[in-house]
């Protein structure tokens, strides 16, 4: 994307000189990043790198070291309660784990923001549900429960839920974790298309280099806490970067070590 294009697209999120420390630990390093309504923005790389841990920031779960969070033009970075839901109401958040309630229906789960958030009528909450599991391929679902779903299922109710409120931005954690080659392709078709169908910006969490390349339009790999690199599917995969070239390719051998000596890890392996 030109300079040009960039400034004439409208920024939904930008994350400002980003520092976050866990004690003598720092996560994230001077994260600056600019994302644009409308686009698919992956945020990538391998596990401890800190794309979970900047994910929860974006969305005001946790508060910063220094640095600053603005989402949809407000800076988030010092609110908390109901001034943070203001602007979280504007969101949705598909979890990885689906975070489902065992104990609710389909069609109760997905309406759950919708009867926590609005005053709407029962019918027309119900007609909403409808729509909502229509767009994921789940329609005449709303009466099963959770356990009687496969994950892919899950995953779809999910992501039905993220979308029950007519969110402007939707946060994928990891969306195809967990899931067979055919299942995790649908998942990626149906971002896309709720993406285009909805006209929302989707921030999408993952270290799943196929789910990568096939969803986005722009990408940002972080590594040690810091981001490497931002550009396309195309600018990536053309990068001169040997740490890039290292992650895409799934190659052992290269700069980035995972063991310091045999037996132990140079990383913790933690999000």
């Amino acid at each position: 994307m030109s300079d040009k294009a960039a400034n004439e697209r409208e920024v939904v999120i930008e994350v400002k000189d980003l520092v976050r420390r866990f004690g003598n630990r720092t996560v994230l390093n001077g994260i600056n990043l600019k994302i644009y309504r409308g686009e698919t923005f992956v945020i990538m790389g391998g596990s401890g790198c800190g794309k979970s841990t900047l994910l929860r920031h974006i969305i005001g779960n946790l508060k910063p070291t220094s640095g600053r969070v603005i989402l949809l033009g407000e800076d988030i970075t010092d609110r908390y309660g109901s001034e943070l839901d203001k602007v979280r109401k504007k969101i949705g958040m598909s979890f990885q784990s689906s975070a489902l309630f065992d104990s609710m229906t389909v069609g109760e789960n997905v309406s759950l923001p919708l009867r926590e958030h609005t005053r709407l009528d029962k019918s027309v909450i119900d007609i909403m549900v409808t729509m909502k599991l229509e767009l994921v391929g789940l329609r005449g679902f709303e009466n099963l429960l959770p356990s009687e779903l496969s994950g892919g299922m899950k995953k779809r109710v999910g992501l039905a839920r993220a979308i029950a409120m007519d969110p402007q931005i939707i946060f994928y954690d990891e969306p195809t974790a967990g899931l067979d080659p055919i299942v995790a392709a649908v998942v990626d078709k149906l971002i896309v298309d709720l993406s285009k169908k909805l006209q929302v910006t989707s921030v999408v969490v993952t270290h799943d280099m196929k789910s990568v390349m096939s969803i986005a339009d722009r990408i940002a790999m972080l590594y040690e806490g810091r981001v490497l690199e931002v550009g396309t599917p195309g600018e990536i995969t053309n990068s001169r970067n040997e740490i890039v070239q290292q992650f895409i390719n799934g190659s052992p051998d290269g700069p980035v070590r995972f063991f310091q000596q045999k037996g132990d890890y140079l990383d913790d392996l933690t999000q």
